[in-house]
């Protein structure tokens, strides 16, 4: 059997060896729209839960508008034109729109890249910064959360007098999903701030996973800082197959992104009838997998389809390699998943350790195996399971692990899957 994985920016056709019993999960696109333009002109116009876009817009001076970085394919060259046009037409000047590239903790958007990420003529016409977190002068301080995280946010952001979000809904592996919130913070945060966002406090919670909202300790964080920040307006997308949009949801930043969230819910879940012994899975390809970093979400999202002790294969181009330097010098210093959770507790949150704390959870649970091409080689022996230098190697040595009896799903898009073992019928109603 054949299967051609998202990997890199050309794809991977692979031969699936004999003898396991695959099955194919891919992702369950909802339909996309015939007219895009009118869906999200419908959607500014007569949003969810508070006035139209243009109506806020009436009397301010100016706005901010967060946007994803290049590593999340938001449709953003459909959706802002949009925006702006709303915005000017409110009386708003080009000049006064600022549109902040929210990278988090990422590397900075380079100049070719805030072109593909707004097109070059909102690119070259209106005034775009990169959000750089850990320059502290560019934030303003905002107090505290109820809980006591120090709450850092881009004053580029929060000095404006209209505050607006686009992004995109999709299962995110911390936050349960994506967009809202999420392009405040840890999208526009301080450091500090987005260090205790993923303290071992919030990324040891169970509920803090794939898929999960309702008592999410980290979701209600992340709602809590963006009223604080004067979050005003979101402008969402789903996207179907292709990256073209299946719906938009735009309004009020707490209820328009819960209604994306019950739609992706809805339409987009896979069931599997029980749980298998092996997933071989990916990144999703270009951009998800440019780095090791990004390529763990591809284990964090298959591992709710496994028997306790199941095997995934993780297979991701990695083409920039490891990640940032923090994330990098982690995976050289971390012996193995337990004593790697043992050392970070109880101790300063540093840079990027999240990423490796939820991997290492997840290679508590389960054995990991690697082929990640683009990882130098001076990595591969910190990887916290078996790597391989070629897909074919990976996928024999699989079968015969797994053996004739064995189940193995096989994830080509990874984490833009949102599969779960079947549920009860009064849960899937």
């Amino acid at each position: 059997m054949r299967v051609d994985l998202h990997f890199g920016r050309t794809g991977l056709s692979v031969e699936l060896p004999p003898g396991p019993a695959y099955s194919i999960l891919e992702a369950r696109w909802a339909h996309a729209l015939a007219d895009e333009d009118a869906a999200i002109r419908e959607a500014l116009d007569a949003p969810i839960g508070c006035a139209p876009l243009a109506e806020l817009a009436h009397g301010k001076k100016s706005a901010a508008i967060s946007v994803c970085d290049i590593t999340r394919p938001a449709p953003n060259r459909r959706t802002l034109p949009h925006v702006l046009a709303r915005l000017e037409s409110a009386g708003i000047r080009k000049s006064e729109i600022t549109i902040l590239i929210d990278t988090g903790l990422h590397r900075l958007a380079t100049p070719q890249e805030i072109v593909e990420i707004l097109g070059e003529e909102i690119a070259g016409s209106y005034p775009i910064a990169n959000h750089n977190a850990r320059e502290l002068a560019d934030h303003r301080a905002l107090g505290a959360t109820k809980s006591g995280t120090p709450v850092f946010i881009d004053r580029r952001f929060t000095d404006a007098e209209l505050h607006i979000t686009l992004g995109f809904i999709e299962q995110h592996l911390m936050a349960g999903f994506s967009g809202g919130r999420k392009l405040i913070a840890p999208g526009l945060a301080y450091q500090e701030t987005i260090k205790t966002l993923h303290s071992p406090r919030f990324m040891r919670d169970k509920r803090a996973v794939e898929g999960s909202i309702e008592e999410n300790p980290l979701h209600q964080e992340l709602l809590e800082i963006a009223g604080l920040a004067g979050h005003d307006f979101i402008c969402d997308v789903v996207l179907a197959e292709g990256r073209r949009i299946a719906a938009v949801f735009a309004g009020d930043p707490r209820e328009a992104h819960m209604a994306g969230i019950e739609f992706v819910r809805r339409e987009t879940t896979q069931w599997i009838p029980e749980p298998v012994d092996a997933v071989i899975t990916t990144a999703a390809g270009y951009p998800l997998d440019l780095t090791f970093y990004q390529a763990v979400k591809g284990v964090t999202a298959s591992s709710h389809l496994l028997k306790p002790g199941g095997l995934i294969l993780l297979a991701a181009a990695c083409e920039e390699g490891c990640g940032a330097a923090e994330f990098s010098r982690l995976m050289k210093e971390s012996s193995g998943p337990a004593e790697f959770l043992q050392t970070i507790s109880g101790t300063p949150v540093t840079v990027d350790q999240w990423q490796l704390e939820k991997l290492a959870i997840a290679a508590q649970r389960h054995e990991i195996w690697y082929y990640v091409p683009g990882l130098p080689p001076e990595y591969h022996s910190y990887l916290w399971g078996r790597d391989f230098s070629s897909a074919r190697e990976a996928l024999e040595a699989l079968a015969e692990r797994v053996g004739a009896h064995g189940k193995v799903a096989v994830i080509p898009e990874g984490p833009y899957v949102f599969a779960r073992p079947e549920a009860p019928e009064a849960v899937r109603a």
